[in-house]
């Protein structure tokens, strides 16, 4: 069996996929807008549409991951998965997890 990695990691690697989650869906919504509403050119959603996929998918792993990692309850786990659906709000989630201690916050091992 394979060693988990760190928890300072994990964590890191969620606000940086939270965030990327978030950015890609704003790069989907601008694309479809351009598709439907201004009718112009498909190329938004033909390429925003995949990297957005491919974020989504890397976020709930890391969030399955974070489960694990940072023995996360089911709620929060839970609330996370959730999050992945609505726009923007894995950013609204990093950030409640950050605050109520659910994601730890910088590397203790970095502080003097």
């Amino acid at each position: 069996m394979a060693a988990l990695p760190a928890p300072p990691t994990v964590a890191r690697a969620f606000r940086v996929v939270a965030f990327a989650e978030a950015v890609s869906w704003a790069l989907l919504l601008a694309g479809m807008f351009v598709k439907w509403v201004l009718r112009t050119s498909e190329l938004g959603v033909q390429i925003a549409g995949p990297v957005h996929g491919a974020v989504f998918v890397v976020y709930v792993v890391l969030a399955l991951v974070c489960w694990r990692v940072l023995r996360w309850d089911l709620r929060t786990a839970a609330l996370a998965l959730v999050a992945s659906v609505p726009p923007f709000a894995t950013v609204w989630f990093e950030r409640w997890a950050a605050r109520t201690g659910r994601l730890p916050v910088g590397d203790p091992a970095a502080t003097p």
